[in-house]
């Protein structure tokens, strides 16, 4: 069966840094794309970065950009999300999801077959 185990989470000033990491159980994640999602308060979930199977290729939502960073280590079968540079806004609870597909990985929730439980990141002064 596969799951995903989130981990990381926690509350930070404005402008610090977390490390979320994914880790998956009963697949390896290198055969898979790997989602990272948030839901904030009150808010609907949204897709904020991932990685594709095939080439190792990235996607990240415009709010992130230049702030996040998604990357894999196979030999750990680990997903990471680097988070540097935390706004308030950032604050919600991150969520990882896979789905095996070989082409681009995609932002979109319904595009993803297992999820995890999520982290809350909370970012307040």
């Amino acid at each position: 069966q596969e799951q995903l185990a989130e981990s990381g989470g926690g509350l930070v000033q404005p402008g610090e840094s977390l490390r979320l990491s994914c880790a998956p159980s009963g697949f390896f994640a290198e055969y898979y794309a790997i989602g990272w999602f948030r839901q904030p308060p009150g808010k609907e979930r949204e897709g904020v970065a991932c990685i594709s199977r095939r080439d190792g290729g990235t996607n990240y939502a415009d709010s992130v950009k230049g702030r996040f960073a998604i990357s894999r280590d196979n030999a750990m079968n680990m997903v990471f999300l680097e988070m540097n540079s935390l706004k308030p806004d950032d604050t919600a609870v991150y969520y990882c999801a896979a789905r095996r597909f070989m082409g681009r990985c995609e932002l979109w929730d319904y595009f993803y077959d297992s999820w995890g439980q999520g982290t809350q990141v909370t970012v307040s002064s």
